[in-house]
C-alpha cells in the first residue's frame, strides 16, 4: 500500500509525544514490510521541509497554528497525483476533516479527544475553539472506518456519536527487549518517584508536587524526578518553590532515550495525574521495568493501569488519595516488588508488532473495501 498520513507533529519534533511513539512504532514497521509511507505535519524554525525517518518520508509545511489550512491546498498542488491508497488522519489534537478535501479512503487513527479537558491546558479561546471544532467529527467521519487506541477512546467516540461498528480498538504497544527491569538492588537508594512525559497543564503534575509536599510533612522522605519540557514548566517550578520542595524535586528537562530507560528502570514509582490521555505509553514502559504507576482514575490512564495489580488508581484531582497510595508503595517494599513482577507480565501482553500488523490489517481492509465498492 502506499499511505498518506496526516499528524500535526512528526516524532523529530521538539515536541514529539506519545502519538508520534506510536506514529513511529507503526507506520516504520509497516515500512520494513513493504509499504510506502508519507507524513505531512507542521515544521519548526530551521526544520528541514522534507526528510526521512524511519523509512517514512516527511512532508514539514507552515507551524502547528496554520498546518490545518494550509494542508488542503498543499495535498492538492503536491500530493493528489501521488497515486496513494489511503489516508491516514492521526487525531491527536484537532481534526483536519480529510474526508472533506480528499476523494481517497480515508482511516481515522483516534489517540484521544479533549472535550472539556482542553480548559485545562490552553487560552479560554483557544480552548473553545478547540471543543467547537470536535463537535463535527461525528458528522463529517461518519462511518469511517476508526481506530482507537484504547477502549476509553472509543467509548469517547461512541458517547460522541460514532457507531461501535465503525470503531476497532488497537492499542499501543511496547518493546519489552529495550525496556528491562534491573536489579532491585540497583535501583535509586533513596525512594524516588518519576512523572515522565510533556510539561503540559491538563497533565496537571501540579497534583504530584501537592503530594510530595504532603509526604514531606509526614516523615516519608522521598524525592520527585520531572523529565520533559514543556510550556507549564515556569508554573510547575513556581507551584515547587512555594510549596517548599527545593531539592526535593528536580527538573530534568527533555532527556534522550538511554537516560529515559534508566529512569524508569531506576525510579520506585511511576506517577502520572493527567485529566485525560489517549492510553499512556509511559505506563507501559514502566511496567515492563517492573516500576508500579500510580495515577489518576482517567481515560486512558484506566486502560495502561491495572487498579491493585500494577499499581494503583486513584480519583483524579484528589490530593490526599494521591499522597496515601504513594505512601503505601514507598512503605511497603514486598507490596511493591510483586506490583512491579506484575507489571511486567502485563507489558508482555503488548507488542508493537502486533500493533502495527493489526493497523496493516485494518488498512488492507479498507482499501479493498474501497476497490470493490467503488
Amino acid at each position: 500500500m502506499k499511505i498518506l498520513l496526516l499528524n500535526w507533529v512528526d516524532q523529530l519534533n521538539p515536541q514529539a509525544g506519545g502519538a508520534e511513539v506510536h506514529l513511529q512504532n507503526v507506520f516504520g514497521r509497516l515500512v520494513e514490510n513493504g509499504h510506502s509511507v508519507s507524513l505531512v505535519s507542521s515544521g519548526w524554525p530551521g526544520c528541514e521541509t522534507r526528510t526521512l525517518a524511519n523509512g517514512i518520508e516527511i512532508h514539514r509545511i507552515g507551524s502547528r497554528h496554520t498546518l490545518s489550512t494550509r494542508l488542503p491546498g498543499y495535498y492538492k498542488r503536491v500530493l493528489s497525483q501521488e497515486g496513494f491508497d489511503v489516508v491516514v488522519e492521526d487525531l491527536n489534537k484537532v481534526p483536519f476533516f480529510s474526508p472533506l478535501w480528499t476523494k481517497l479512503p480515508v482511516v481515522l487513527l483516534v489517540h484521544h479527544l479533549f472535550g472539556l479537558s482542553a480548559y485545562g491546558g490552553a487560552s479560554f479561546p483557544v480552548a473553545t475553539l478547540s471543543c467547537l471544532l470536535e463537535m463535527p467529527i461525528p458528522f463529517i467521519f461518519r462511518d469511517i472506518p476508526t481506530i482507537a487506541v484504547s477502549q476509553s477512546t472509543s467509548d469517547d467516540l461512541i458517547a460522541r456519536g460514532m457507531k461501535s461498528r465503525q470503531i476497532k480498538v488497537i492499542p499501543n504497544g511496547i518493546d519489552c527487549e529495550k525496556f528491562i527491569p534491573i536489579d532491585s538492588s540497583d535501583r535509586y537508594a533513596k525512594p524516588t518517584l518519576l512523572y515522565l512525559g510533556r510539561l503540559k497543564a491538563y497533565k496537571n503534575v501540579d497534583l504530584i508536587l501537592k503530594a510530595v509536599a504532603k509526604l514531606l510533612s509526614s516523615g516519608v522522605n522521598c524525592r520527585l524526578l520531572i523529565a520533559g519540557d514543556g510550556d507549564y514548566r515556569a508554573q510547575l517550578e513556581k507551584c515547587a518553590k512555594d510549596l517548599g520542595l527545593e531539592g526535593k524535586v528536580r527538573f530534568l528537562g527533555y532527556v534522550s532515550e538511554p537516560k529515559k530507560l534508566e529512569l524508569l528502570q531506576k525510579s520506585w514509582l511511576n506517577i502520572i495525574t493527567s485529566s485525560k490521555e489517549g492510553w499512556g505509553i509511559t505506563n507501559l514502559e514502566a511496567a515492563a521495568c517492573e516500576t508500579p504507576t500510580i495515577a489518576s482514575d482517567s481515560p486512558g490512564l484506566r486502560d495502561s493501569v491495572v487498579d491493585g495489580v500494577t499499581g494503583f488508581l486513584v480519583p483524579h484531582g484528589n490530593v490526599t488519595m494521591l499522597t496515601y497510595k504513594i505512601s503505601e508503595l514507598l512503605n511497603q517494599a514486598d507490596l511493591r516488588l510483586k506490583m512491579g513482577k506484575r507489571s511486567r507480565k502485563f507489558a508482555e501482553d503488548y507488542s508493537w508488532d502486533k500493533s502495527a500488523e493489526e493497523v496493516e490489517k485494518f488498512l488492507h481492509d479498507r482499501v479493498v473495501h474501497s476497490q470493490i465498492t467503488s
